[in-house]
Order: structure tokens, then sequence, then C-alpha cells
């Protein structure tokens, strides 16, 4: 189209002159937009294609980074669940343990004035004896003859006491005697140990008394020695044998006396006095 002689400059004018003319011309009567149509058609999969490579490698590094965090994190919160797992048995037993301090609390009489939560530390090996050893002792104010309860009813009362510590006897032990009263008729009567855990039985109880089985004996008070209304025990066994004087009672304690090992020390208006007397 140009001839031989046309200088370069020249051919680069008409060029530029041309292409103002045809975008002046597009733009103003739209004779072009179907070509430019058919051009970006043609052109678009092509930097789609010239994009993918980029694309891959920018995908597969973010998935690499991806995973990376992803393993880092698994392991971390793998790490979390041991941690927290032993936490839990920890909690737990704190939980059971506060559960039975609530309820050790929750046994307060009217007339105690003052309680405490000791810890057996030892139970005592004589198989004759039903005795174990508590946390507390002279320092803590804990004196002999003090009532001893867990969360279900009369432990048993203290017998010695050191600096720190202090002995208890159990009410099933063969040489305790408690003072009882049946919940539903106020019967009085004696409570004494047998030497075996899981049994009591009640003395000199006239064949005629009128105690069943399933009466909750309450302590009644009398001896100023053991508050009046705890839960003593419940009577399993009534036995009337013909021409016998007394019934054969036997009861089983309220208290959990081979599962404790949290037990309230109390001060009741009557123990205070009595205590407050002996150290005069």
């Amino acid at each position: 189209m140009f001839s031989q002689g046309t200088s370069h400059s020249t051919r680069l004018f008409i060029v530029v002159l041309v292409s103002c003319a045809l975008m002046f011309v597009d733009h103003h009567q739209q004779h072009l937009k179907g070509v430019r149509a058919a051009l970006a058609a043609f052109v678009t999969p092509i930097v789609y294609l010239a994009d993918i490579p980029g694309e891959f490698f920018a995908w597969g590094g973010e998935n690499l980074v991806s995973r990376s965090q992803l393993r880092q994190e698994n392991a971390r919160l793998k790490d979390e669940a041991v941690v927290l797992k032993s936490q839990l048995q920890t909690l737990v037993g704190l939980q059971a343990e506060n559960a039975r301090l609530r309820n050790l609390l929750g046994t307060e009489s009217k007339s105690v004035q003052r309680k405490m939560v000791a810890e057996i530390i030892r139970i005592d090996s004589d198989p004759f004896s039903m005795r174990f050893l508590l946390n507390k002792g002279s320092m803590h104010d804990v004196y002999v003859g003090q009532t001893v309860i867990d969360a279900y009813g009369i432990v048993g009362q203290v017998v010695e006491v050191a600096a720190m510590t202090s002995r208890v006897l159990m009410i099933t032990d063969v040489s305790h005697a408690i003072p009882v009263k049946v919940n539903r008729n106020g019967v009085r009567s004696t409570l004494v140990g047998t030497g075996q855990i899981n049994r009591v039985e009640l003395q000199f109880v006239p064949d005629t008394t009128d105690i069943k089985v399933g009466d909750l004996l309450m302590s009644s008070g009398l001896g100023q020695r053991f508050p009046d209304g705890y839960p003593v025990a419940q009577v399993t066994s009534v036995q009337n044998s013909p021409g016998a004087a007394f019934a054969k009672i036997v009861a089983a304690p309220l208290a959990k006396l081979d599962q404790s090992s949290l037990v309230l020390l109390i001060w009741s208006d009557s123990q205070g006095t009595e205590q407050s007397e002996l150290s005069q």
C-alpha cells in the first residue's frame, strides 16, 4: 500500500492517523462493536491460559501453607486435649470432694455453734477396735467427747486428743453406746456397737415396744454428750422371742463408716458449756 520511498516516520504517522480515525468512528458510530467483541472472545481464553501457571503455583503455595498450619493446629489441639483430660480427672475428684463438703456443711443442727471439717488420715488396724485418726487436734480446739459426723449421720466421738491429731471411736465399736430415740414416735433407747462396721443394736428394749423395721433412730441428746436430733441408724431387723423380756433389734449405721474420708467435728451448745467448765 505504501511505496518504497515512503519514510518510516510517514508510515507511522499514517498508522496513527488511521487508528485515531477508527477510534473516532467506533466511538460515535459503533461500527466496530462486532469486531471488538469477536476479538475479545478470541483473546479471553488465551488470557486465561496464560494465567493458569501463575494461579496454579499460587494455589499450590497456599495449599501447602494451609496443610502445614492444619498439621500444627491439629498437633496443638491433641496436646491440649491430653492436658484437659488430665485436668478433668482432677476436677472430677474436686467436684466429688466439694459435694461431700457441701453435704457436711448442710448437716448443721440448730444447737450447733461451730463446725470444722477434718480428714481421716489413718484407720486402726486392730480388728477389735473401730477407731480412726483425724488431722485435727487440741491446736484446733478439739476435745475428748466431741461429736463427729459425716454427711449422713453420727460417726462417733473423740476419745484421744494430741496437738495436731485426734482419735475417734466409731459408734459400731463394742465399747460405744449412744442414747437414741425413734423418729416416728419418740421411743428412747440406747444404741450399742457390735464390732461390725454395718451393724448396731438397741439395748434392753421391752418386747412390746413399738419399733418397726425401717424406723429412723436419732440422737436424743440425753447424757449431754451427743447433740439432739442427728441421724444415727435405721432399724433393719426386729425379733420378738416368746418368753423373752427384750426384743432383739438390729440397725444399720447411716454414716458411711467404711467410705468417708472427710468428717465434721461439731461444737454444740451443751458441748461448748461442758468444755468451758472442764477448762476452768
